[in-house]
């Protein structure tokens, strides 16, 4: 649960922040459509951020959906291809995943003065359900003001990739695609379309990264972000 005196906001816009105190941890998220490179990206992160050199050896790397073993258990329902849902259905499934999670793993860590790092949070939920499937991103923003009680990432890190490469990048996997991955070109041109509008709505939080770059590329860049929030949070040194 929260540490005593938090107290939870709307989810926060533009360059607000919901997370505050001396001492915290940096909250950082990774986003973007499928086939972005989203986990590899989080892979070299992952071996950057492991030796005691790396400057933050104690970030906390997790995902959504999941995080915890309720919101694992959700994310099989949410990812399973034989299922069908409802758009609402799929929306309040996400939110449940992500308020075990929020209240079980990123919220003690943060205050704890644990930084963490997560592949997939709210935008994805604003893009995916909220312009992928028409339900609205301010209804969806509202439907999770209580299920992220308030945890709003410092720095949102958005990986771009434009339709063809997506596509390409898809075949070349050549693994079995999940429910979402497999909902159609338009479904995926309106959360491209999403995404970028979150963009423009929140330019001094989300930060938009050209996909086609080399990763190891792109995880230096993304580390140095991270220790200069690190440095600047109240308490942080690096």
């Amino acid at each position: 649960m929260p540490a005593a005196g938090w107290r939870p906001s709307p989810l926060a816009r533009g360059g607000e922040t919901s997370i505050g105190g001396p001492g915290r941890g940096v909250f950082v998220t990774v986003e973007g459509v499928d086939f972005s490179g989203k986990s590899t990206l989080v892979r070299h992160l992952k071996s950057i951020f492991a030796g005691p050199e790396s400057g933050l050896p104690g970030l906390y790397f997790t995902r959504e959906p999941g995080g915890t073993p309720a919101a694992e258990r959700i994310r099989g329902v949410l990812l399973d291809p034989g299922l069908e849902m409802e758009p609402w259905t799929e929306a309040y499934l996400y939110a449940a995943a992500r308020a075990d999670h929020v209240r079980r793993e990123i919220l003690p860590r943060l205050e704890a003065g644990q930084s963490v790092l997560c592949e997939r949070y709210l935008h994805s939920s604003l893009a995916y359900q909220g312009a992928g499937r028409g339900l609205g991103m301010e209804e969806v923003r509202s439907l999770n003001g209580r299920a992220a009680a308030g945890a709003v990432p410092d720095r949102t890190f958005y990986l771009r990739l434009g339709a063809e490469e997506r596509a390409l990048r898809g075949r070349e996997a050549g693994t079995p695609l999940d429910r979402l991955e497999s909902a159609g070109d338009d479904f995926a041109r309106r959360v491209e379309e999403g995404f970028e509008e979150l963009v423009l709505g929140e330019p001094g939080r989300i930060r938009a990264l050209d996909a086609r770059r080399p990763p190891e590329e792109l995880a230096q860049e993304v580390r140095q972000e991270i220790l200069s929030l690190h440095r600047a949070a109240p308490g942080g040194t690096v």
